[in-house]
């Protein structure tokens, strides 16, 4: 069974339209990434999922169950949970506290998601008392990815989880991407870092101008010329042949 299928997705902020028929599906313990240049719509459709843009157009569903314009704050009811880009831990918290706030609807399965969280993100249990806010870039990320998790979400959302990191740090949370897939938990990831994204990718989603424009595994994506070439910083078809 497909978990998430997202059709004809079409809508933005305000009355102007970002996405104009996306098409998104994600099935369990998959890992797809979405890639594109910068204005593609990656963001935004990620965001459409989550609830967090009005769709004008479409439908979402996770299970088969209807989600489309749901409100934000009952996705984690419904399984889904989301980890934006940017102001993504509660930085005058300790590492644990943020922790405690992912599962504040279900606070019995805090000790629980606690222990998970630190089993796949060992480099915290040291810095659980210290404020999240005073982490470096990557750690803060982990503390992201970690609360996001603690109620065990059928599906996990990243937007740009290594935006900013360093080469080492972005491997080390692509890494974490696969181990929380290997854990049966879906991903759908936006990437900027798109080779690295790929390789680990189960699917590819090529958006370009709020449409889809190319869909396959990430291994075939990444040996597409023209792919290459347009979005992954490759040569050209042609030179790649006269070279």
């Amino acid at each position: 069974m497909t978990l998430l299928v997202a059709r004809n997705m079409t809508g933005g902020y305000g009355e102007a339209d970002i996405l104009h028929g996306v098409d998104l599906t994600v099935a369990p313990g998959q890992v797809v990434v979405v890639i594109g240049p910068n204005g593609a719509g990656k963001s935004t459709a990620m965001k459409a999922v989550a609830g967090l843009v009005r769709l004008r157009a479409g439908s979402v569903t996770l299970e088969g169950a209807d989600i489309t314009n749901c409100a934000a704050e009952g996705m984690v009811a419904r399984g889904l949970a989301y980890v934006p880009q940017e102001r993504n831990v509660f930085p005058s918290l300790t590492v644990e506290e943020n922790l405690l706030m992912g599962a504040y609807a279900r606070p019995a399965a805090a000790r629980e998601g606690i222990g998970r969280a630190f089993a796949l993100f060992p480099d915290l249990v040291a810095k659980r008392r210290i404020a999240a806010g005073s982490l470096s870039g990557g750690q803060r990320q982990m503390v992201a990815l970690a609360r996001a998790l603690m109620l065990t979400p059928r599906l996990l959302l990243l937007d740009e989880p290594t935006a900013g990191l360093s080469p080492k740090l972005c491997a080390l949370i692509f890494d974490k991407v696969r181990a929380i897939a290997a854990a049966g938990i879906a991903v759908l990831m936006v990437e900027q870092n798109a080779r690295p994204a790929l390789a680990i990718a189960d699917r590819g989603v090529v958006l370009t101008m709020g449409r889809n424009r190319a869909e396959d595994s990430g291994a075939a994506l990444l040996a597409n010329p023209e792919i290459g070439h347009l979005f992954l910083g490759g040569a050209a078809p042609d030179e790649a042949d006269a070279a």
